[in-house]
């Protein structure tokens, strides 16, 4: 199996459980997949199993700090295809996809709907809360076993703030905003600065380079601005000196 020795080790976030769940075909895929990504050190985000191309199963994962890179696909993929091949959770042909969850990812575990706060995001309960199954709104936090959620498409005679039980939802998504957007690069480029350094693709700086203090340019300058030396009246006087016209001792 392979070893991914640039995942990084972090067991509380790779042993956490899933909230949100997959049902019927792909639930027993995730039987198999899911502990074979959590011994290389990824954790298992969703699954998806759809008619295009014949079969595909798409298997959703991410690092614990949750990046994922085209190295990382590789080696799930290296990985993960001679088991399953062994378990044949599926009755017939297939392609395996591996991916990141994405931008607008799917939300599964407690952590993700924690770190995701304040963000839009579109809900599909298993179970209906208040008679309803599919909300729309702002995460406000988690609460217990439950998520707060600030709904967006309230009518004036409801509250606009519900609590979601986490496992009674088939599926929790973010929603493409310009603040995700900014968010995710921030992370992105966070993530791909650490892998670099980890790996020593980084090289450290040349011995004599010095390293830039970010207090020197930003104190308020003191004393007073000296004075131009070189103005019309400097020159006016030079001249009348020249001439005579003036004694050099004046005004001592």
């Amino acid at each position: 199996m392979t070893d991914p020795t640039a995942v990084p080790e972090d067991a509380d976030l790779l042993a956490e459980p899933r909230l949100v769940v997959e049902p019927g075909v792909a639930a027993r895929v995730s039987a198999v997949a899911g502990p074979v990504l959590q011994g290389m050190g990824y954790r298992l985000v969703r699954i998806k199993i759809s008619g295009e191309a014949g079969c595909t199963v798409q298997i959703m994962a991410e690092r614990p700090d949750g990046s994922m890179q085209i190295e990382d696909c590789e080696a799930i993929s290296r990985a993960l295809s001679p088991v399953l091949d062994v378990a044949d959770p599926i009755d017939r042909a297939y392609r395996l996809e591996i991916s990141s969850p994405g931008i607008d990812r799917p939300l599964v575990r407690r952590s993700d709907f924690e770190r995701y706060a304040g963000h839009l995001v579109k809900i599909e309960m298993a179970v209906a809360h208040q008679g309803r199954k599919r909300f729309r709104g702002t995460l406000a936090g988690v609460e217990g076993n439950a998520l707060r959620l600030h709904r967006d498409d309230t009518r004036a005679d409801e509250d606009a703030d519900v609590l979601l039980v986490m496992e009674d939802i088939s599926d929790a998504r973010l929603v493409l905003t310009d603040e995700l957007i900014a968010e995710s690069m921030r992370r992105g480029k966070q993530a791909e600065r650490e892998l670099k350094q980890n790996l020593g693709l980084v090289p450290p700086p040349p011995p004599h380079a010095k390293k830039s203090d970010p207090a020197k340019g930003k104190k308020p300058k003191t004393g007073k601005k000296p004075e131009p030396t070189n103005t019309k009246k400097h020159r006016l006087a030079a001249e009348r000196l020249r001439r005579g016209e003036i004694d050099p001792t004046e005004g001592d």
